[in-house]
């Protein structure tokens, strides 16, 4: 199965709340947080919503 690596890249200082939500449910708690998730509709959907925050990678 397919999986993404997802990195922390911006603050989430002055981000509305439910981004900073959907960061923490990703796993995501600083910059530079690194995380792999299997690639599902579900966790691209999240990652879609904090694009301009993350560098994602596929595994």
């Amino acid at each position: 199965m397919k999986q993404l690596k997802v990195t922390l890249a911006k603050s989430l200082i002055d981000q509305k709340q439910s981004l900073k939500r959907t960061a923490r449910a990703l796993g995501l708690r600083r910059i530079g947080a690194t995380r792999v998730h299997a690639d599902t509709a579900v966790i691209r959907g999240m990652v879609f919503q904090v694009k301009h925050l993350l560098k994602v990678e596929e595994l």
